[in-house]
């Protein structure tokens, strides 16, 4: 690493493989963009081409928000990214149709991160499946949402530290 990219804080977490899938494959997109019926961020893939999935490093790991939700006062958490893939016992993208089915949740959104009880998505709904998703946050014990960013690179740009945060659990 050189330049800017030596002081840049990595956004992968590497120190372990939970939630990886395999390198990410030109193919591998082609048929989750099919499976899904969506065009999935240019950003997003970026990062699944670093790595496939997994967990965010530290400094990347929460998304401020402007209101409690059951998380927090004031941020949601992003530990994880779903990646594409079919690995054993590893939950995917492509298994956003299920999960969304499950859990109840709007059926033109792609789960990128959670755990069953909340999730992070695309959201296709206001733009279309061809389209540039915002990225919403789905309370699935409460039913509620909150829209968090206008697109994923915005998304991205306001990712920070949990830690910089006074609480983690829940606020109530």
């Amino acid at each position: 690493m050189t330049g800017v990219d030596a002081h840049r804080p990595r956004f992968w977490d590497t120190d372990g493989d939970h939630g990886v899938q395999p390198p990410l494959t030109d193919r591998a997109v082609q048929e989750a963009e099919e499976l899904l019926g969506v065009t999935l961020p240019g950003s997003l893939l970026r990062l699944l081409r670093d790595r496939n999935g997994g967990q965010v490093g530290d400094t990347h790991n929460a998304f401020p928000t402007h209101r409690p939700t059951s998380w927090s006062a004031d941020h949601v958490p992003f530990d994880s990214v779903l990646g594409i893939g079919r690995r054993a016992r590893t939950l995917s993208m492509l298994d956003s149709p299920y999960l969304v089915q499950e859990w109840g949740l709007p059926t033109d959104v792609v789960l990128i991160s959670g755990d069953g009880h909340y999730w992070i998505g695309l959201d296709y709904r206001a733009c279309g499946r061809p389209g540039e998703p915002s990225v919403t946050w789905f309370d699935a014990d409460d039913n509620s949402e909150l829209p968090l960013a206008p697109d994923f690179p915005s998304f991205l740009a306001r990712l920070t530290a949990a830690e910089d945060f006074s609480d983690e659990a829940n606020p109530a």
